[in-house]
This record gives C-alpha cells, structure tokens and sequence, in this order.
C-alpha cells in the first residue's frame, strides 16, 4: 500500500533563502533545513515515494544511489521521531 506523506498540522513552515524553517507551534521548537533537506521534505510531502526523492537526489547532486535512499530514510525518520512528520495510508485511514 502506498503510503502518503505530510506535516502534523502544528507545523508551520517559512522558506529561507536557503532552505526552509520548521516550525512545532506546541513547544515553539524550531528546525532549519538546507536547500537539500527542504527539497527531499518537498519532494516528499507532493506525493513521491523515499526511492524517487533519493532518484531526485542522485540526479541533482551525483551521490550515489545508496547514499541517497539512506539519507532520504534517516530524514523521515528524524522528522517522524521530532513530531513533525507522519505517513498515512493513501486509503484515507489512519497508520
């Protein structure tokens, strides 16, 4: 089952010159991305799967494939275990 990626709705998000802030409303925490991260974090959130985002990575930076999916994984789950990201069946329930 493809699985649908998005922001809990207490973040809030502000785009940098070079990046992106995140923003958790509840503790007032706040993460900065680099151009990279904010692209894997956007790629992510319209809908492409960890191993086309890390194809995107491959293709814009020339680093290997492992590399890439590996970066793109640690990502989500930095994001997943900060309370910033959560992933949904695209079924509409909950997972």
């Amino acid at each position: 089952m493809t699985r649908s990626t998005r922001l809990h709705s207490h973040v809030t998000t502000v785009a940098t010159d070079d990046g992106l802030i995140l923003l958790d409303e509840r503790g007032g925490r706040y993460w900065q991305l680099n151009t990279t991260a904010a692209a894997i974090l956007e790629h992510l959130t319209r809908g492409s799967d960890p191993r086309t985002t890390a194809e995107h990575l491959v293709s814009r930076y020339g680093i290997g494939h492992a590399q890439a999916e590996s970066d793109v994984h640690a990502f989500l789950e930095h994001l997943r275990s900060a309370g910033l990201l959560h992933s949904t069946p695209d079924d509409g329930t909950t997972g």
